[in-house]
C-alpha cells in the first residue's frame, strides 16, 4: 500500500518517471529475488549453528 502511495505522488509530479518505475519495478523485484531466498538459506545456516554452539548450555540448565 506504501508503495501505491508513493507512486501516486510521484506520478502527481512527474509522470514519465512513474511510468519508468512502473515499468523497471517487477525488472528488479525479480533480480533481488535470489538475494532474498540466499538470505533466507544463510540465516537458517546461522540458527543452526547458534543452536548446535549453545546446545550445551541448554543441557546443564
Amino acid at each position: 500500500m506504501f508503495t501505491f502511495l508513493v507512486w501516486c505522488i510521484l506520478f502527481v509530479l512527474s509522470w514519465p518517471i512513474a511510468l519508468v518505475a512502473l515499468v523497471l519495478y517487477p525488472i528488479i523485484w525479480l533480480i533481488l529475488l535470489p538475494l532474498r531466498i540466499v538470505g533466507i538459506a544463510v540465516g537458517g545456516v546461522l540458527s543452526l549453528v547458534w543452536g548446535i554452539v549453545t546446545l550445551p548450555l541448554r543441557i546443564f540448565r
